[in-house]
């Protein structure tokens, strides 16, 4: 079991204050871990930095400031250290009909969930290529797989950085550095909770689409993530691996 270990790693997680990134930090602190969480909400950062403890430090960030990404991975590489996990989950979401989404909406999902991944994974893995060592974790989504309503700029983030994932697995594995990508399903989240607490309907739609009949917890993203960012997976790169009940094969 010393495979599943992350004992003496440093992760960087983004979004890492609440929801999936959150989940994700508290499987990798369990499994040895040190862990830097990265968020805009500064008091979601202090809440989660009591519950998660003393290997978890925190840094108020926006990632949709793409021109100061590189500043805040020196920051981190040259104050705190080396690291050697980069898991890409900050996240929004917008709900609205394709007809109705405007270009400013479009881009400011795009800057979320593409453009600051991008940025972000350049940036960590020019160091982990130097170093020939290293593991990128990005968060893909279920509308990656099957279509949806009303979220056309989101589903197309989250389809682009698996485009993305494949070029940069094709470049940087031969400096042992690996890139892969969850797909969560529908995950009980504050996120999920926003797209369908006013929406009966479209919740039960969503369940009966799901054959395991419930949604999914922070914790099935975070061992999932776990096992790609440890070296039980030394020989998974470039995988897109969906974790959704069997949503995608009912699909």
């Amino acid at each position: 079991m010393d495979k599943f270990s992350l004992k003496g790693k440093r992760a960087v997680i983004t979004g890492g204050g609440s929801g999936l990134g959150f989940g994700i930090a508290k499987a990798y602190i369990e499994a040895g871990a040190t862990v830097i969480i990265v968020g805009k909400n500064l008091q979601k950062l202090i809440n989660a930095k009591e519950e998660l403890g003393e290997s978890c430090e925190y840094i108020q960030f926006d990632v949709t400031n793409l021109s100061k990404i590189p500043e805040l991975v020196n920051n981190i590489e040259v104050k705190i250290g080396p690291t050697d996990i980069l898991v890409n989950c900050a996240g929004t979401h917008l709900k609205k009909n394709a007809l109705d989404t405007t270009d400013a909406d479009f881009l400011e999902i795009l800057n979320v969930h593409l453009l600051s991944v991008f940025a972000l994974t350049r940036e960590f893995a020019k160091r982990m290529a130097e170093r020939k060592k290293g593991c990128v974790i990005l968060i893909s989504s279920m509308s990656a797989v099957m279509g949806m309503k009303q979220v056309v700029a989101y589903s197309t983030g989250k389809t682009a950085i698996v485009g993305m994932m494949r070029s940069m697995v094709a470049e940087l594995a031969i400096d042992n550095v690996r890139i892969n990508t969850i797909a969560p399903g529908w995950i009980d989240t504050p996120m999920l909770h926003k797209a369908i607490d006013q929406d009966e309907p479209r919740k039960q739609k969503i369940l009966n689409r799901i054959p395991n009949n419930t949604f999914g917890t922070p914790e099935d993203i975070g061992y999932a993530a776990l096992y790609l960012a440890s070296d039980a997976s030394k020989y998974v790169n470039g995988v897109f691996l969906p974790v959704d009940g069997g949503a995608a094969e009912a699909f």
